[in-house]
């Protein structure tokens, strides 16, 4: 058995990042950087998690997925496929670009990787918001002219949202983060990201940002109209976040010393999860093991082994499961 595996970060840059990971996830930082994005689990050409600690130190997840497809990810799973899921911690100090996904059905077509995400709000500023779809009635023409007239933001869905609310945006959806957000965004393992507005901003480098206008009315979808988040729950207990295609996330709250099933009790055979623990933390025992993994950390269950959880305090995970069909 593997025992949960916990990955070192990867700290991205981004012109609107910047320090709160020190404050808010205890990380250290590269010096000197504005950073936007830690990926904690990525198995990617570009960007390679790397095992943290334990005796898989220094193991890639490649590596791993490679070596172990099946006792990694589930019966069936081919070793050449990437592990199907990315997890980031974004630090929104700023408003990010108005952007979309591709959607499959276009996504080859125009050199890209289709990506439908999560975001889970873990803490904001006190008057944060979100910007998902287009205002009721918004037709793709006044869109097109919003973006010539610079006026996009009258046309946008712009909603408040406080720590624990949740929105599923599937590829094809319009939207941005409002600054003043930490959010855990689970996602299809995809980095293609087209930008049809950046506010008037300029980049790192000062020059601004490139637009990806044409890709971007291709792969929005103009019917999407005010959509509405999952809000926050400040009761025990266990709610689902989403549930698509791709993954399915659980929300799972606990008090001092209560149990947590870890892995997909309705499974028909072993699956790997992951668990990203919000708040308090998750003593996690397994054969041959037992280890605490503390708030702001996201983990890999790996479907070869049997797992059982404790809440060592008032407790809120995630469990991300149901993305292994090969």
């Amino acid at each position: 058995m593997f025992g949960p595996l916990e990955f070192r970060p990867l700290y991205q840059e981004r012109v609107w990042g910047g320090r709160f990971f020190e404050q808010a996830l205890g990380r250290d930082l590269p010096e000197g950087k504005t950073i936007g994005e830690s990926w904690e689990i990525v198995d990617r050409p570009e960007a390679q998690s790397v095992v943290a600690r334990g005796p898989l130190e220094g193991k890639s997840l490649r590596e791993l997925v490679q070596a172990h497809p099946e006792a990694m990810v589930g019966a069936g799973w081919p070793a050449e496929r990437p592990f199907p899921i990315l997890v980031k911690w974004l630090d929104c100090q700023d408003r990010l670009s108005l952007q979309v996904h591709p959607p499959a059905s276009v996504a080859d077509e125009l050199g890209g990787e289709p990506k439908t995400e999560n975001w889970y709000v873990a803490g904001t500023n006190g008057d944060s918001a979100l910007i998902v779809g287009l205002r009721e009635g918004v037709t793709r023409e006044q869109f097109q002219q919003g973006i010539a007239d610079a006026t996009l933001e009258s046309l946008v869905h712009r909603f408040p949202v406080q720590a624990g609310d949740s929105i599923l945006v599937e590829s094809g959806r319009l939207h941005a983060i409002d600054a003043g957000n930490l959010i855990l965004e689970i996602q299809q393992n995809s980095d293609t990201t087209y930008r049809v507005y950046d506010w008037g901003r300029v980049g790192l480098d000062g020059k601004p940002r490139q637009l990806h206008v044409e890709q971007s009315m291709r792969c929005i979808d103009f019917a999407d109209f005010e959509p509405e988040p999952l809000r926050a729950s400040a009761v025990a207990g266990e709610s689902v976040l989403a549930d698509c295609r791709e993954f399915r996330i659980r929300r799972i709250a606990r008090e001092a010393d209560a149990p947590l099933v870890l892995g997909d009790p309705e499974a028909e055979a072993p699956a790997a999860s992951l668990l990203h623990v919000v708040k308090g933390a998750v003593e996690v025992t397994w054969e041959g093991g037992r280890t605490t993994v503390l708030a702001g950390s996201n983990v890999l269950v790996a479907a070869d082994g049997t797992y059982s959880g404790r809440a060592v305090s008032e407790t809120v995970v995630l469990v991300t499961d149901r993305f292994s069909q090969p």
